[in-house]
């Protein structure tokens, strides 16, 4: 059974930095294109950023560039979201999904598997 775990969420200060991480079940982690994705209060969920199967290529949304990294290990199933100089703004769950397109996806519907998201607060 596949399953996404993340962890690392909390409340924080403006500022402040979380590095969120990702335990990934999948198979074949490699095979997968991996994503941070957030849901603020009343929002919708957001694209945040993902990193190609090989690590080699990540994309950010412009609200994100610059402050949060995203970085995996294939060999431990692992992915990470570096999150630094946080904002209120940045308050969501945080989710990691895992796509098995060709291409990296930043749409909801493109992913086939997510976590059950954790929690970061940022105060202000």
């Amino acid at each position: 059974q596949v399953q996404l775990v993340e962890s690392g969420g909390g409340l924080v200060q403006a500022g402040d930095s979380l590095r969120l991480s990702c335990a990934a079940s999948l198979p074949i982690f490699s095979s997968y294109t991996m994503g941070w994705f957030r849901q603020g209060p009343g929002k919708e969920r957001e694209f945040v950023a993902y990193i190609s199967k090989s690590g080699g290529s990540t994309y950010y949304a412009d609200s994100v560039k610059g402050r949060f990294t995203i970085s995996r290990i294939n060999a431990r199933k692992m992915v990470y979201l570096q999150m630094n100089s946080l904002k209120p703004e940045d308050t969501a769950v945080y989710y990691c999904a895992a796509d098995a397109s060709i291409l990296p996806q930043t749409t909801t519907r493109s992913y086939d598997y997510w976590g059950q998201g954790t929690q970061v607060a940022v105060s202000s």
